[in-house]
């Protein structure tokens, strides 16, 4: 078989490699970056990690930082304009997943005009307006190495994915530094939602030699790191090996894709505002259980993996033993349930319908190892929200 592989140009890891700032970017040719980030990051004063490497190599920059959890067209289109009137050479995405997808819209549609919904999946484009930097503040959506960007078309209450070259990040600086002060509920659930991208690309129909040799050390790594990184925050080696294993799982579902669990869970964070990661943990268990005898030697290696299970014991209690791991975790790192999180069940369970619509539109779906039909999917949102084992 053969694979196209995608990932940036330039990559840049280790503690401390954000003071690099300047030569990355020189290597790029820009000289005058616009900054997308988001209030916290100007408020906190984080970003002067950023900034004051940038000053001290004499780089001019401004910076938008009006980005929110889950991208609007609304934002993307206020940034664009941005990037459009001041003169940028370059665009840098810094923070989580927001602020890194947010570039990557704006800098398709800077290229290309039109609206966010005209390059969501099946449709894309190849080429951007400005070479992108992205630098990830959290370890968990492997934005700064993936195609995708997902944006919510606030005309629809839709979730859009657009997946293309475009979105592509010219370069990345992956920093693990950066992550040492997130608390404990953003350390779960961006841990989870790494593990979530290297399981579904381990498992997709679309995987390839490439895509599972980033999935296999992706879900070594967090495995083995993801509680020690949520209750001992400090912990320096844990910090690195999930920030390590969260790229490496992105480039993973960036050449394999996702599944059935971020199909399912992009409608949740475009009605109810659930933040991404969470609402993947919310949904991981109750779809492996479904998907489990359809990759039952897949699912049992990703067992195997994370030490639940060993190789001793048979793909069937292998797979099972990654089941309960899962729950355990979500148990263990205080995953809320739907109606626990405060979301209403008259809402829930009206929008079932639209949600799962939404999902099989969204093609996620059709790589998972069962492909569900809609009533399938259906049932699955009752499971999720009464957190049935």
């Amino acid at each position: 078989m053969s694979a196209t592989i995608f990932g940036p140009r330039i990559m840049l890891i280790g503690g401390g490699s954000i003071g690099r700032v300047g030569e990355v970017l020189a290597k790029l040719q820009v000289s005058r970056p616009l900054i997308v980030t988001d209030p916290f990051m100007v408020s906190s004063g984080m970003i002067a990690q950023l900034t004051d490497p940038l000053s001290k190599a004499g780089i001019a920059y401004d910076v938008f930082s009006d980005t929110v959890p889950d991208p609007t067209t609304t934002v993307v289109s206020a940034g664009t304009e941005r990037l459009r009137s001041g003169g940028f050479d370059g665009l840098i995405g810094f923070g989580g997943g927001s602020p890194m997808d947010t570039a990557k819209a704006m800098n398709i549609l800077a290229a290309h005009g039109g609206q966010m919904r005209d390059y969501k999946v099946p449709n894309g484009v190849d080429t951007a307006a400005v070479p992108l930097l992205c630098i990830p503040t959290t370890a968990g959506t492997g934005s700064e190495v993936t195609r995708g960007t997902v944006i919510t078309d606030v005309e629809t209450d839709e979730k859009m994915l657009v997946m293309c070259l475009a979105g592509q990040a010219d370069a990345a600086i992956v920093d693990y530094e950066l992550t040492m002060k997130k608390p404990f509920r953003l350390t779960a659930d961006t841990g989870i939602d790494s593990f979530t991208h290297a399981l579904e690309a381990f498992v997709s129909q679309k995987r390839n030699p490439y895509s599972d040799s980033m999935a296999i050390a992706a879900m070594q790594r967090i495995g083995a790191n993801l509680k020690t990184a949520c209750f001992e925050p400090d912990n320096r080696a844990a910090r690195e090996q999930m920030m390590l294993g969260a790229t490496q799982a992105g480039l993973a579902f960036s050449n394999a894709s996702v599944a059935l669990v971020h199909g399912m869970s992009r409608p949740i964070g475009a009605h109810f505002h659930v933040p991404h990661g969470l609402s993947n943990a919310m949904l991981l268990p109750a779809v492996t259980k479904f998907s489990l005898e359809a990759a039952l030697d897949r699912y049992a290696q990703a067992g195997r993996l994370i030490g639940a299970a060993d190789a001793k014991d048979s793909d069937e209690n292998a797979a099972n033993k990654l089941l309960d791991w899962l729950y355990q975790t979500n148990e263990d790192l205080q995953v809320p349930t739907p109606p626990a999180y405060g979301i209403e069940e008259a809402k829930w369970t009206g929008l079932m319908e639209t949600m799962a619509s939404q999902c099989i539109a969204s093609g996620s779906h059709a790589n998972n190892p069962r492909i569900p039909e809609h009533g399938e999917i259906v049932e699955l949102y009752k499971q999720v929200w009464a957190a049935n084992r």
